[in-house]
C-alpha cells in the first residue's frame, strides 16, 4: 500500500513547486472527479445483512466474522496501542466491513502480523540479507530506470528502487504465506490504521476469490493488471472510509501507522531516499485505478467489476483512458537487432522477457518527476498545472489526483526497450538501449518526439553539430550519455549509448551525419567525448525482489 504522507506531499507540492495555488477558473475539471464522493456512505444494501443487535449467527454469513458484526463497537484502547486480544477483535471486524461494502465473502481467516519499519527494511527491503541478483538482471534494471530518466549512472538502479519501497510501504499482503503484513511505529503494542489494514484484508479477499498470480512479467503489465487489483482495493478503501467518517467508529491514521519516516521530499537528502521517477511509475495504478472501477461499477455493479478479473486490462492506457478497455489493444512491435558484435541484449533467463515496457503510465511518469525531483537545468517540460487532475472548485482530486493522460503521451499504441551492454562491461561498465515506440499517429509520433527532445535538454542535452537528431548530455551529469532519434511514420526509435561513437554500434545507421544543425544555445558547437566510462552500478547485497514494493507486487513473479 502506498504510504498516504507520499500522496500528500505529491499534492503539497503543487503549491509549494509553483508559489501558485490553481483557481478553478484557471484549470479544467477532469470528468468523473468533479464530485469527489464515490459512493453514498451510508446505508447502502444494509438491509441484506445482520448486524450488533443480532446474535452471532450459526454459520459464517456476509458482513460477520470470527464473533464480530461489521458494526460492532469494540472495547479497545487504541491510544496506548492493540495488544493480542485487541488486534483480533480489530482484524476480525475491519474483514466484516471489507465483506459489507464489498459484497463477498472471506473464505478463511486471514494473518496479520505488526512490524516496525525498522524490521520491515531488514526482513523485506532495503537492508534484507538476500542472495545477489543476477548481472544480466542488475544491468538490466540499471539501463531501463536510466532510460527512464529516473535513476542515473552513478547510482545503483537496484538499491534506489529498494530504497524507495522501504520508504513508502504501509503494509502488504504475501499470498505465498497468506499473510498481511502492516508497518507500524510500535511493533509490541501496534497503533493501527484500519484504513491501512482494510486494504490489505481486501487484497487477501481479492486472492481468495479472484487469484492474483497474474504473470506480468514487464512494468507496464503490472501497472496495467494493479488498475483493477489496486483500483478495486483503493475503491473499497474510500468506500470504508466514507462509512469512518458517517457511521462507524473507526482507527483512524491520528492512532494508525507511520507512514514515510519523514524523508525530505527532494532525493539524496536522506535515507531511505524516495525517487520520485520509480514512485511515479508506480503510482500510476492507484491514481487512475479507483476511477477505472468506478466506471465499471456504474455501468454493470459488482458483478461487472468481477468480470474484469477474467479480462485484465492489457496497458495502462486502458485504465487511464477507461472507454479504451477491453477493445484497444497495443500495436504488435517487432524488434531486429542490428547491434555490433561488442554489444548484447543481456538474456535474464527464468523465461523473463530481454525487454522492458513501460506504457503510458511510466512515459507519463518521466514527464512528472522534474516537478517533484530536483535535478535539471530548466523549467519542467510538463508543469504542475497538467499532471494534477483538478475538481470542478480548483482543488486537487483525492480521487485521482495524477493525471497520466498528458498530451505529450496520449496516442501511445506500444513500446519495447531493449538494454545493450558491451561484452566486456563488467570492467567498463558501458551499456545503452534502443526504445522502439509506437502511436496511433504519425502526429502522436511527432509530439512525444519533440516532448523528449526538450526533456532531454531539461537534463542538460545540446545537440550534436555534424548528426542528424543527435544529441549528447555531458558525462558529470546524471543521465550523461548520447541520445538519437529516428521517427519513421507513427513510430519513433530512441537510441542510447555512451558516446556518440557508439550510437552506430547499438543500433546501426544511428547518429547519421548531416549538414551542421543548430549549435547550442551558448554559441559553441557541442564537442561529444568519444569515449566514456561511467560509474554504471555499485555491486551491492541487495536482492531486486518485487515482494517489498508499495503495496502491490508481493504477488508479482518478476520485472522487465
Amino acid at each position: 500500500m502506498v504510504s498516504r504522507h507520499l500522496v500528500a506531499a505529491l499534492i503539497a507540492a503543487l503549491v509549494v513547486g509553483t508559489a501558485v495555488a490553481p483557481t478553478a477558473a484557471s484549470v479544467a475539471a477532469t470528468p468523473g472527479i468533479d464530485s469527489e464522493a464515490i459512493d453514498s456512505p451510508a446505508g447502502a444494501n444494509d438491509s441484506a445483512l445482520g448486524d450488533a443487535s443480532q446474535s452471532d449467527p450459526s454459520s459464517d454469513r456476509l458482513g460477520w466474522e470470527n464473533g464480530y458484526w461489521y458494526n460492532e463497537t469494540l472495547d479497545v484502547t487504541p491510544e496506548d496501542g492493540l495488544n493480542n486480544s485487541e488486534l483480533e477483535a480489530v482484524v476480525a471486524r475491519s474483514m466484516a466491513r471489507v465483506e459489507q461494502i464489498r459484497r463477498l465473502e472471506f473464505e478463511t481467516t486471514v494473518s496479520v502480523d505488526v512490524v516496525s519499519r525498522d524490521t520491515y527494511r531488514d526482513q523485506w527491503g532495503t537492508n534484507a540479507s538476500t542472495p545477489n541478483t543476477s548481472t544480466a538482471n542488475r544491468l538490466h534494471q540499471n539501463v531501463k530506470w536510466e532510460a527512464m530518466l529516473s535513476i542515473g549512472e552513478d547510482t545503483d538502479a537496484v538499491a534506489g528502487y529498494q530504497s524507495t519501497q522501504s520508504a513508502t510501504v504501509g503494509g502488504f499482503y504475501s499470498p505465498a504465506n497468506e499473510q498481511i503484513v502492516v508497518v507500524s511505529a510500535n511493533e509490541s503494542v501496534p497503533k493501527m490504521d484500519e484504513i491501512t489494514l482494510s486494504q490489505e484484508l481486501f487484497h487477501a479477499l481479492q486472492d481468495q476469490r479472484f487469484d492474483l498470480s497474474f504473470d506480468r512479467p514487464t512494468q507496464e503489465g503490472h501497472n496495467a493488471a494493479d488498475g483493477i487489483v489496486e483500483g478495486d482495493a483503493n475503491l473499497v478503501d474510500r468506500l470504508y472510509q466514507q462509512r469512518c467518517v458517517a457511521e462507524w467508529d473507526c482507527l483512524q491514521s491520528g492512532t494508525g501507522t507511520d507512514g514515510a519516516d519523514g524523508e525530505t521530499d527532494r532525493e539524496g537528502d536522506s535515507e531511505p531516499a524516495i525517487n520520485y521517477g520509480v514512485y511515479l511509475t508506480q503510482y500510476q495504478p492507484y491514481s487512475d485505478g479507483p476511477a477505472f472501477v468506478t466506471e465499471i461499477r456504474a455501468t454493470g455493479g459488482w458483478d461487472a467489476v468481477n468480470d474484469v478479473y477474467e479480462q485484465l486490462p492489457v496497458s495502462t492506457e486502458q485504465t487511464i483512458h477507461p472507454e479504451m478497455y477491453p477493445d484497444e489493444r497495443p500495436h504488435n512491435l517487432t524488434f531486429t537487432d542490428t547491434s555490433a558484435a561488442a554489444w548484447h541484449v543481456p538474456d535474464l533467463g527464468n523465461g523473463s522477457p530481454e525487454y522492458a515496457r513501460f506504457g503510458q503510465a511510466g512515459l507519463s511518469a518521466m514527464f512528472m518527476r522534474p516537478v517533484f525531483a530536483s535535478g535539471g537545468t530548466a523549467t519542467p517540460v510538463v508543469g504542475p498545472l497538467a499532471i494534477y487532475n483538478f475538481t470542478a472548485r480548483g482543488d486537487v482530486s483525492s480521487v485521482d489526483p495524477l493525471n497520466y493522460g498528458l498530451d505529450v503521451t496520449n496516442g501511445w499504441d506500444n513500446d519495447r526497450l531493449y538494454p545493450y551492454v558491451r561484452n566486456d562491461s563488467a570492467t567498463t561498465n558501458e551499456t545503452g538501449y534502443v526504445w522502439k515506440t509506437a502511436w496511433d499517429s504519425q502526429a502522436d509520433a511527432a509530439e512525444f518526439a519533440q516532448g523528449y527532445t526538450d526533456l532531454l535538454a531539461y537534463y542538460g542535452a545540446q545537440p550534436v553539430d555534424g548528426h542528424r537528431d543527435t544529441y549528447w548530455i555531458p558525462e558529470d551529469k546524471a543521465f550523461g550519455d548520447a541520445f538519437y532519434l529516428d521517427q519513421t511514420g507513427d513510430q519513433l526509435v530512441i537510441v542510447n549509448a555512451p558516446n556518440v561513437t557508439a550510437l552506430s554500434a547499438v543500433r546501426a545507421g544511428a547518429a547519421r551525419s548531416a549538414e551542421a544543425t543548430t549549435p547550442p544555445s551558448n554559441g559553441t558547437a557541442a564537442q561529444p567525448p568519444t569515449t566514456t566510462s561511467g560509474p554504471g552500478f555499485v555491486a551491492t547485497g541487495a536482492v531486486f525482489s518485487l515482494c517489498v514494493i508499495a503495496g502491490l507486487a508481493v504477488w508479482r513473479d518478476r520485472d522487465g
